[in-house]
């Protein structure tokens, strides 16, 4: 199998930088770059970073972002207080322009896409934020990239990398008591951050037999490698 050479987006999040962490100290990843609107603050020899403010308009690095294989897109926004028209722009937009210059660029990519369970497939239902998801998920799934994966996971349960940002760390105090409450109740519904990374790295070489991961998939994969 070929090595991956990876971009990542969102490390600046709870799920980005925790995905980020795993790439860097995983054996089948020789390369990570991350595209980020702020520094990260870390160094490590598979690492090289962007700073780039404006994610709606990437065409500036396009000689940057050529030879990778995989993308893990973690980068999203909540839905609270937002209408749907500032929520489709952030999401739908946003995500879309990056993976379509990508696209172009890499067509032996595999591009991650981080979602959420719930997500409506039909793009018709009630719940503003769900549709939205299901057309990005719809729509990534037409690019011309080698293989397209989403994944819907629900609770997850977080770590402290070895440099987490303060953004991280603030984030990672408020998830835990959650998490911790999910397992309890819901225990099928969380998935160690970990073992998500683990899984989106698994496919990414090896694939899947569907586009489309919900919990039940990534637990089992997860219990597999």
């Amino acid at each position: 199998m070929n090595k991956l050479r990876v971009i990542v987006t969102g490390a600046t999040g709870m799920v980005g930088e925790g995905v980020l962490h795993e790439c860097l100290n995983h054996s089948e990843v020789e390369k990570v770059l991350v595209v980020t609107r702020q520094p990260t603050g870390y160094k490590h020899p598979k690492f090289s970073e962007i700073v780039h403010k404006d994610f709606f308009d990437i065409s500036s690095l396009k000689d940057q972002l050529t030879g990778y294989n995989a993308c893990y897109f973690c980068l999203g926004v909540t839905s609270v207080g937002k209408k749907e028209s500032e929520y489709t722009k952030l999401t739908y937009d946003l995500t879309l322009n990056f993976a379509s210059t990508l696209a172009e660029l890499n067509p032996d990519m595999t591009f991650c896409y981080i979602s959420g369970t719930g997500t409506d497939s039909t793009e018709k239902g009630n719940v503003m934020w769900a549709r939205v998801k299901g057309k990005t998920e719809n729509d990534l799934m037409k690019l011309p990239f080698k293989s397209v994966y989403n994944f819907r996971p629900g609770g997850i349960e977080p770590f402290l990398p070895l440099r987490p940002t303060h953004t991280y760390y603030s984030m990672y105090k408020y998830m835990k008591w959650i998490v911790r409450l999910m397992k309890l109740i819901v225990p099928n519904s969380v998935i160690p951050l970990r073992k998500l990374a683990d899984v989106m790295i698994h496919v990414s070489q090896k694939g899947y037999h569907k586009p489309v991961l919900e919990m039940k998939d990534m637990k089992q994969l997860a219990k597999e490698i």
